[in-house]
């Protein structure tokens, strides 16, 4: 673990009523956010609270300092222009996505099946599938209606994917293998008889939580998540809870902390406090997929916005490549903690820890964009911020997945850093992080937002 605690702070550390408050408002965002398009609602919804202009996709944008926000279907893009910004001012930009993996409802989403009503669904990226059993599950998502509204929704806790009984299955406990077809199917009701099997409609309940009429819909994208609050645990902290537990942590966890973060700026800027930079909060869709979508990181929404950005600035072609050259882009999302039951999955020297700081994310074969510099502007931010942080790289005989990152790098070469909060139980319908990470990794984003760096 690189330990930059010691280093003198310029802005003092997280004292407890600061993460206590900090992990309820995260619970409250993840709560808020049931699906991607919930999540970028809710960070559209505070940073507007927070006096940024959301814009139009279709209309004029304007040239003036101020805040600014953009949505585009799951996404959410987020800056600031300060008033002493030029054409070739860079850009600090926090990256993180807002799918989390899981289930999503197929088209004809009504199954029934030997008297049970059951919601067809799709596996969503690479969920842990064991870990969706015997929950209470809600659907949320969006509905577009036939006068072309976009609503969203979200029901109550409604089906659930009950696991077999050991009675009926003797050797479970031997090694439980879930077919995706056959074995995930969550149940919504029972179909006593025929007229209540003709009468099942799954897309109803959801278009009924919103006040739609089912009849009026004409799309949906509509997922399956877990209906349990977030909660605090441990016996650290006294007795408060050193983890909490949660859905969506990944990446969630890297949404809040760059809302909080980029509110935070937006406050020292109206203290007179001028930043070096245009800082920006990117959370992209469909990560868990690939990121090839309008709404997801291989798409063209980040180089589009900072294409009109720039145009307001009056920046030429050469003084846009300046500023670009000149930009950090913090791709932040959420990486594994040391799991001490299976410490032989994990590199044996770099066993990084809950509490102990965001992770600095490392791969030789470039699944995470961290090189030299980034590395040493990282320790920059966290010295600015005063946090600690560790690093992460893989077993060499498990390969890692990759990020937003390399995606980012790529389309528009601006120097790119991974980073993320330690997790254990990754793409678990429910996850668990450290608290004081929680803290931690928004103080961190808000020096990398406003801090001067050597590099």
């Amino acid at each position: 673990m690189s330990e930059n605690s010691s280093a003198t702070p310029s802005v003092p550390g997280p004292g407890p009523r600061d993460v206590d408050a900090l992990v309820e408002d995260l619970g409250a965002f993840v709560t808020a956010a049931p699906s991607s398009y919930h999540a970028a609602a809710e960070a559209a919804r505070r940073l507007t609270a927070a006096g940024f202009t959301r814009l139009d996709e279709q209309q004029d944008w304007p040239t003036a300092p101020g805040r600014y926000l953009a949505v585009r279907d799951g996404a959410v893009l987020a800056w600031i222009v300060p008033e002493a910004a030029t054409p070739t001012t860079p850009l600090r930009i926090l990256g993180a996505h807002t799918d989390s993996p899981g289930f999503k409802l197929k088209p004809k989403s009504t199954v029934v099946s030997h008297g049970w009503v059951q919601a067809g669904t799709e596996v969503y990226g690479g969920p842990l599938l064991n870990s969706w059993l015997d929950r209470e599950l809600v659907l949320a998502g969006r509905l577009v209606t036939r006068d072309g509204a976009t609503r969203l929704a979200a029901t109550g806790p409604v089906v659930r994917i009950p696991q077999l009984a050991i009675h009926l299955d003797r050797q479970v406990n031997d090694g439980l293998t879930l077919d995706k077809q056959a074995h995930t199917g969550p149940v919504l009701s029972v179909a006593a008889d025929a007229e209540a099997a003709a009468s099942a409609d799954v897309l109803g309940v959801v278009a009924e939580s919103a006040g739609v009429d089912p009849a009026q819909v004409d799309g949906y994208d509509v997922v399956v998540a877990d209906a349990q609050a977030p909660a605090r645990f441990g016996a650290g902290r006294g007795g408060r809870g050193e983890f909490l537990a949660s859905g969506r942590l990944d990446n969630l966890s890297s949404v809040h902390a760059g809302v909080v973060a980029l509110e935070q700026a937006a406050a020292q800027l109206e203290r007179g406090e001028q930043g070096a930079a245009i800082p920006m909060l990117a959370a992209f869709d469909h990560e868990e997929l690939g990121s090839a979508s309008r709404s997801g990181a291989a798409g063209p929404f980040l180089e589009e916005v900072l294409a009109r950005i720039q145009e307001g600035l009056g920046a030429t072609a050469g003084q846009r490549a300046q500023a670009l050259a000149a930009s950090w882009h913090l791709s932040s999302d959420a990486g594994h903690a040391v799991h001490p039951n299976y410490p032989g999955h994990h590199d044996p020297a770099n066993r990084p820890l809950p509490n102990g700081g965001p992770l600095l994310k490392i791969n030789a074969n470039q699944r995470y964009t961290t090189d030299a510099p980034g590395a040493a502007m990282w320790a920059q931010v966290c010295r600015a911020a005063g946090v600690p942080s560790q690093e992460f790289v893989s077993h060499n005989a498990i390969p890692c997945g990759s990020t937003i990152g390399p995606i980012t790098a790529t389309r528009l070469g601006i120097r790119t850093v991974d980073v993320g909060m330690p997790l254990l139980s990754m793409h678990s319908a429910r996850e668990m992080c450290g608290v004081d990470d929680v803290a931690h990794l928004r103080d961190a984003v808000a020096a990398f937002f406003t801090a001067e760096l050597s590099a």
